[in-house]
Formats: C-alpha cells, structure tokens, sequence
C-alpha cells in the first residue's frame, strides 16, 4: 500500500534529466515520509526490538519505476565509503540522531553534520561518504554515551542502479575504484 503522501510526490518536470522529479521533489518526499515514520506510520517495518545497534538496516517505504524511498539506520563505526548514486539524484532527511557527511567538491573535502530534521539533497556526480554523528541531544559528549542508532529517509530518482566507489589520488582527484549493481541504498 502506498501512502498518500508518497503518491503526491510527483511534480511536472522542470528540467531534461534522467527523471522527471527534481530535488526539491526529492526533499518534499524525504520530509512527508520522516512524518510519516515519527508519527508511526511505518512501525511495521522495523525489526522486533527496533534497528540493530551493531549493523546498518534498512528498509524500503516505496517504490516504484521513478522514485524509490528508504528508511536507513545508521550504527557507529559504518562508512558507507565515498560515492556515489550512479545515475539518479538523492535526497535525505535525518528523523532521529546525526549524521556526518563528507563531500568531495572537486579539490578538497567539505563537511556538514545533519542533526534530526535537516535535509541534504544529492544532484548528478555528487561524490560523499555518510556516517554516524553523536549530537549532544542523543549523547556521546562529555562523558555521556551515545545513542547507537540514527535514522533518516532516502530518495533516489530514478531508483539506484549502480553505485560508484573512490579514492582521493595524491594529486588530489578522484579515482573510482569499483562500481557496483545495486537495487539497495547507500552501501
């Protein structure tokens, strides 16, 4: 069954892309799914006892031929490596926890830290690596231990088929390392 907030994603295209939504489609569809998971909408979909605390989960809210969106948990110590979407753009809401996210922009590495509410959005060559943040809402400062788990909702248009993996050479570009079939999110 797709939610009536998922089924009202689809906007008029704006640009010639390999999709005809765009990134703030992208982020409005985050957002209203990030609702719909805080409101409980999707508690069938977590495992018994909710996500594992020592492995990143995941789990599919809808899909279809254009756009597919993921409810991700994020663990400490998991990189998804630096990469990116292939084809398709990407959009991010962060429901609960934090998350860390380092970006390659051509010559250097840029950081940003993604509290729960914030949104992130991925065009075409976006080349990042996401990862558990600590926030001091969730602990992890001072002592305090850290809650082991983040969550955030994925959109990607058209849905992943591939994903890329780099390196940073020591000439300072990137050099992919492999690329890989996927149907799944972020690694």
């Amino acid at each position: 069954m797709v939610s009536a907030s998922a089924a009202a994603l689809v906007a008029p295209p704006a640009v010639s892309a390999p999709t005809r939504l765009r990134l703030p489609d992208l982020l409005n569809a985050t957002d209203r799914c990030a609702d719909d998971v805080l409101s409980g909408r999707y508690d069938r979909l977590l495992p018994a006892g909710g996500p594992p605390t020592d492995e990143r989960w995941y789990s599919r809210l809808y899909g279809d031929d254009e756009l597919d969106i993921w409810l991700i948990s994020w663990v400490p110590d998991r990189s998804t490596e630096l990469h990116d979407h292939g084809g398709s753009l990407g959009a991010l809401t962060v429901v609960s926890g934090a998350l860390s996210e380092t970006r390659w922009d051509g010559q250097a590495f840029k950081r940003r830290r993604l509290r729960a509410g914030d949104q992130a959005a991925f065009p075409l060559g976006w080349v990042h690596d996401v990862v558990w943040a600590p926030t001091a809402a969730t602990g992890g400062f001072a002592g305090v231990p850290a809650a082991p788990v983040t969550l955030s909702v994925h959109a990607y248009s058209p849905p992943l088929t591939a994903m890329s993996y780099y390196e940073v050479t020591d000439k300072q570009t990137l050099r992919r390392n492999r690329t890989e079939l996927t149907d799944a999110p972020e690694g």
